[in-house]
């Protein structure tokens, strides 16, 4: 009985994937509701010409009026969530309740109190229709089945001959059971559907993280980093900001690895790219792993004054890793040599000359001792800021 139960609700898909799905495609019963509504108040409304004009029963002009309000009601509600995506789970429950009970209400009216000596016809089609226009749990559609069915067959029993509502009651019977069945398996196809398309959304984004993340230190790789300072490039030339890119080495890595061995030397590695990670949080500041102890940072400022700030609190939070290196001949614990390029937002130069300045930057960010900062900058003059330590 379990199983059937879990199977019946969709759970053998899981139950947190059925509730995230279930979740995406009652949105898109918004997009139904406003489209179905939209026809249905434009066709109920033009409907009830003909018995104004030729029946000349009002009765039948006011239900068929009630109807295109209604519709268009529910049509202009779901546009406003839309629009202001302010819908949640339970006012699209809302929404499909009126909706079904809107339309079952003109069936009744039409197969029971109109024609009582007819067959219901059309809301059996209704009956039917109804349930195939959105993607709702099953227990909800059986509630909404069951509650029109049984109005249905009251009104029916009350108001029409033995020999017809007897036939209607096995007609809806038929109907409401193929049409909760067909319901169900179509839900069911959607439901995988969507499972399927978020699985692979989200295969494909791991996929796509594993290409751009270096998986020792989990910073960006060079890949990553060449598209980003392109888009840095191209997306803020008409701003007033200024453009920083640096370029950091660790120093005297090779003698590190020699001295502590490359299980060490990864483990350094890591330490500091989880400090340059911290980095975008605290400082919106992006850092990529370029090389194999090489890093590239990216960010922007109003002040080029603040750019001494920002690489002394980055030497200083390095410095505070005490790393021990033995070997450094510039710092009893690992250091960086960091050479940073400034350029005002707007600049025609592609990301290559920028990145060979701040090269040429860290190269004499080197020559100048290590452990220390070179920024220059065209519009600024060459300085050197030495590390804290």
């Amino acid at each position: 009985m379990r199983n059937l139960w879990y199977l019946w609700r969709f759970y053998t898909f899981g139950r947190e994937q059925y509730q995230e799905c279930m979740g995406n495609l009652f949105l898109n019963n918004l997009l139904s509701l406003r489209k179905v509504n939209t026809v249905i108040a434009v066709l109920t409304a033009l409907s009830s010409i003909y018995p104004l004009l030729i029946e000349r029963n009002f009765i039948k002009v006011y239900v068929f009026l009630f109807v295109a309000a209604v519709a268009l009601f529910i049509s202009l509600y779901a546009h406003y969530k839309i629009q202001t995506a302010l819908a949640n789970i339970r006012s699209i429950y809302t929404l499909i309740t009126v909706f079904y009970a809107n339309l079952m209400i003109f069936g009744i009216f039409l197969s029971v109190l109109s024609t009582p000596y007819n067959y219901a016809s059309l809301f059996l089609c209704f009956l039917v229709v109804a349930l195939l226009m959105f993607m709702n749990p099953p227990l909800f559609n059986l509630i909404l089945t069951l509650s029109a069915s049984v109005v249905f067959i009251a009104l029916a029993v009350v108001v029409k001959p033995p020999e017809i509502w007897r036939i209607d009651v096995i007609n809806v019977v038929i109907a409401g059971g193929i049409s909760l069945y067909f319901n169900w398996h179509i839900s069911k196809l959607r439901m995988g559907s969507e499972i399927s398309a978020t699985m692979l959304e989200n295969e494909r984004n791991q996929y796509l993280d594993q290409s751009v993340v270096d998986e020792l230190t989990q910073l960006k790789n060079r890949r990553d980093f060449m598209q980003t300072f392109q888009r840095y490039v191209l997306n803020y030339r008409n701003t007033d900001a200024w453009l920083c890119i640096a370029l950091a080495d660790i120093d005297f890595f090779k003698k590190y690895n020699d001295r502590y061995g490359h299980a060490m030397g990864d483990d350094c590695l890591r330490m500091v790219g989880s400090m340059l990670n911290g980095l975008k949080d605290n400082d919106g500041i992006y850092s990529a792993r370029v090389g194999g102890e090489e890093f590239a940072l990216l960010w922007f400022e109003k002040n080029p004054a603040h750019i001494d700030t920002i690489v002394t609190r980055l030497m200083r939070l390095i410095a505070e890793l005490k790393i021990p290196h033995e070997d450094s001949k510039v710092a009893p614990y690992v250091s960086m040599s960091i050479g940073v390029h400034v350029e005002k937002c707007g600049s025609a130069r592609d990301t290559q000359i920028l990145y060979d300045f701040a090269d040429k930057a860290l190269y004499t960010a080197k020559k100048s001792g290590r452990n220390c900062v070179i920024i220059c900058g065209d519009e600024i003059p060459q300085y050197k800021v030495v590390s804290p330590s």
